[in-house]
């Protein structure tokens, strides 16, 4: 089928940089959120982010004729004649079934639904609208714009036409997408997740300083960015909800969370979009290991 106009639920992080880069594609986007101060948030930023990648020489086209295909509104019927809608609302299958369900009989019966979500079960949320076939996942990386990986996954009764349709939909919109099915965690953090918990875990038993297990992991493997920076950036309260959803499916120990990682996110540290984590981001340029008050968590 062919795709013209996108529409995304939710206005938020994930949200605002899907329908920018939806609309840096060439689509006509609406962006639906359930109040208009969530729309004029996420839109300055997606103006802030545009004007930067314009500087850097990263997109071709001016930043007012992207913003140009950009539509806010609270309005679910503004979406009837969308073709392609991609959810990114918050982690909660309650949450997701229930935007589901609202707009499903608004939406043209042809167009194909798709969940931004990192953990939950693609077939759970959509037994909440009546186009099965035509459901995906749709999992998008943080931060959008920049990272060039989607996980595309199809369910049992997802049409070969609606998954190529999301596949080639990734595509136009500059990532490299990876197929997979509706296994929890998809193929990401199928690996990640249990990475991460070791990382908790090696900290818990005394392995190594908050600094010196990231510094490990950049230096010894390459990676970008250390586990607990990984974590802080992630959010540790995000972390905590996948693996709950992760563990109840699997039942396994490497999906569990780890008592220390449980007691920050009850004691509302949640990384850096709140400034406390296993980094104190009191200066974002220069994070503080906070190894003292974790180990006193620890105990």
């Amino acid at each position: 089928m062919q795709i013209k106009k996108v529409g995304v639920l939710g206005c938020g992080l994930m949200g605002s940089g899907i329908a920018q880069v939806s609309a840096t594609a060439g689509f006509d986007v609406t962006v639906l959120e359930v109040d208009e101060k969530f729309i004029e948030k996420g839109f300055a930023a997606i103006r802030r982010s545009l004007e930067k990648l314009a500087a850097k020489g990263l997109v071709t086209e001016s930043t007012d004729a992207i913003y140009s295909r950009l539509r806010g509104t609270t309005r679910k019927q503004d979406l009837a004649d969308c073709d392609f809608i991609v959810e990114a609302v918050i982690e909660n299958l309650d949450e997701k079934r229930k935007m589901f369900a609202s707009i499903d009989p608004i939406v043209k019966p042809a167009a194909i639904f798709a969940s931004n979500t990192s953990s939950i079960s693609i077939t759970e949320i959509m037994t909440a609208t009546a186009r099965p076939g035509k459901f995906v996942g749709l999992h998008f990386f943080n931060p959008v714009p920049l990272m060039k990986l989607v996980e595309v996954a199809r369910t049992i009764v997802t049409t070969d036409e609606a998954f190529e349709a999301a596949c080639e939909f990734g595509k136009k919109l500059g990532k490299v997408p990876v197929r997979t099915t509706d296994k929890t965690g998809f193929i990401v953090n199928r690996l990640l997740v249990p990475y991460l918990m070791d990382a908790i875990r090696a900290f818990e038993e005394g392995v190594g300083s908050v600094a010196d297990i990231d510094a490990s992991m950049k230096l010894g493997c390459g990676y970008p960015m250390g586990p607990f920076t990984l974590l802080d950036f992630v959010g540790l309260d995000t972390t905590y909800y996948i693996t709950h959803v992760m563990f109840d499916e699997f039942k396994e120990k490497r999906f569990a969370s780890p008592s220390l990682l449980k007691r920050m996110v009850m004691a509302g540290w949640y990384g850096k979009k709140n400034g406390k984590g296993f980094y104190d981001w009191s200066n974002p340029e220069k994070p503080v290991p906070q190894d003292a008050a974790l180990r006193g968590i620890a105990k």
